[in-house]
């Protein structure tokens, strides 16, 4: 007999993770950081080739930003950004299996981040990566560090790839992962809630907006700046 399946897992997927130990609950910092995955137009409007419309992640992750932005809670913000030397063939490997972000060029519309988002200039730190990670190949860890972070909330686009990619070297780096469902997307709901078990299972916490919004409520530890 066929388990049905729960958010595109079945029964059985779920017994044999439980079984096997998977899935406990991370520990959550009293120092965490919001980390804001590629949310540029070339990802959240659906007129570019790798876009999709997205408007309901970046509500939740504008959110998500305005109660970091209240308690002091560092904002990191990244995007996908080449050159035009960087996406001819052979230069970049990725990109010859994700031929989709050679959209991402410097000076395009595609690399501007999504105008909703509240991001602030004077506090809110941009990096540009090359890959699916948030931290391979960036200052990202090395930030955290200095801001003496412990937990990162991770927000964005797409879940099956730089989210979930995000996930796996945050903890890898030592840092606490919280993904708020609400707040992070892809272009197929398959990919993404695969995705979502997947992180769930090993490597962070999957929650609600609402559990998340109230986590970063809380006032950051005194003996420092956020």
């Amino acid at each position: 007999m066929t388990s049905t399946p729960t958010n595109g897992v079945d029964e059985t997927t779920r017994a044999t993770y439980d079984r096997a130990g998977w899935g406990g609950s991370v520990d959550r910092g009293s120092r965490p950081a919001l980390v804001v995955i590629d949310l540029t137009r070339g990802f959240t409007e659906p007129q570019f080739d790798a876009g999709s419309d997205l408007t309901d992640v970046v509500t939740a992750t504008s959110g998500l930003i305005d109660a970091a932005h209240a308690q002091g809670h560092p904002v990191i913000v990244t995007r996908i950004v080449y050159s035009r030397a960087e996406v001819q063939p052979g230069v970049v490997t990725w990109l010859t299996k994700a031929a989709g972000m050679r959209g991402m060029l410097e000076g395009s519309e595609a690399i501007v981040l999504d105008p909703r988002l509240p991001v602030e200039d004077a506090t809110d730190v941009v990096i540009d990566k090359k890959g699916a990670s948030a931290f391979h190949g960036t200052t990202l860890a090395a930030l955290l560090r200095a801001r003496g972070c412990d937990t990162v909330v991770l927000t964005g686009a797409t879940t099956s790839g730089c989210i979930r990619a995000s996930a796996v070297d945050a903890v890898q780096d030592g840092f606490s992962v919280l993904v708020p469902r609400e707040a992070v997307g892809d272009r197929a709901q398959g990919p993404h809630e695969a995705n979502l078990f997947d992180i769930q299972a090993k490597y962070g916490d999957v929650v609600d907006l609402e559990d998340a919004l109230a986590y970063l409520s809380g006032e950051p530890d005194e003996g420092g700046t956020a």
